[in-house]
């Protein structure tokens, strides 16, 4: 996670990559296991043990740009500018692996679009399409 911190401004308790696994100009992945440790998000499916999906959301946006970064394809702070699509298929609980495949779609100096898949256990949990804009 200390790499990850290299490559963007977020932090405990609001980092959720633990490592990207696989990078080229064209494809991201990263991986985040969400533990005991993020007690504080467990209150929203109680009964169910599930990671809140807009925690997913930000899991997802968070691995696209530390890879960005980490390839060194745009410099400063971007954030959020449009969430296109987000579909959920199944729940991730806490203590499993969610592995997040980042597609770069398109990438300029002021504005990066990315669509993404999260699996647990090569299953498709979720899909997502993003675009960011540079704030500074």
């Amino acid at each position: 996670m200390k790499e990850i911190e290299t490559l963007i401004p977020h932090r405990h308790p609001f980092l959720y990559v633990d490592k990207i696994i696989s990078l080229s100009r064209e494809e991201i992945i990263g991986t985040r296991i969400f533990s005991d440790t993020d007690n504080f998000l467990t209150g929203s499916f109680p009964e169910f043990n599930y990671v809140p999906g807009v925690i997913l959301i930000e899991a997802m946006a968070q691995c696209g740009g530390a890879g960005i970064k980490k390839l060194n394809l745009a410099n400063g702070l971007f954030g959020f500018a449009n969430i296109e699509t987000a579909n959920f298929y199944k729940g991730v609980a806490y203590g499993q692996v969610f592995k997040m495949v980042i597609t770069n779609i398109k990438i300029a100096d002021k504005y990066i679009k990315q669509s993404g898949t999260g699996y647990v256990d090569e299953v498709a949990c979720m899909t997502l399409v993003w675009t960011c804009v540079k704030f500074q």
